[in-house]
């Protein structure tokens, strides 16, 4: 049997935005964690990554927590039969408030 073929990423054009609110010594351990955990095996559930109880930002049905005390969360939606993971929101959480591009987010 051969291995699975790894998931497509796929980045919402907002979370440009999103990550210019996150200081930039940041940037590659965001993108270096997103490509390691969901380009395998996204749908499956875990201590740091589970779906959410009701959707968020249009269509992000999981979650994704990580980083020093995991302070970042990254918000996606998966396409199982195209392989394909559309991010969707990249935020910061700061004790028990969210901040997304800069804005405070009521989840």
């Amino acid at each position: 049997m051969s291995p699975k073929q790894p998931y497509t990423l796929i980045y919402a054009p907002i979370t440009r935005k999103h990550l210019k609110y996150i200081d930039k010594k940041h940037h590659s351990l965001i993108k270096s964690t997103i490509e390691e955990r969901l380009s395998h095996e996204p749908d499956v559930q875990n201590r740091n990554r589970k779906p959410l109880k009701r959707i968020a930002f249009e269509e992000a049905t999981w979650e994704l927590r990580f980083g020093p005390d995991n302070t970042f969360r990254v918000f996606y939606d998966i396409q199982v039969h195209d392989q394909k993971v559309h991010v969707l929101a990249i935020g910061v959480k700061i004790r028990d408030t969210l901040f997304i591009g800069g804005e405070e987010i009521d989840l």
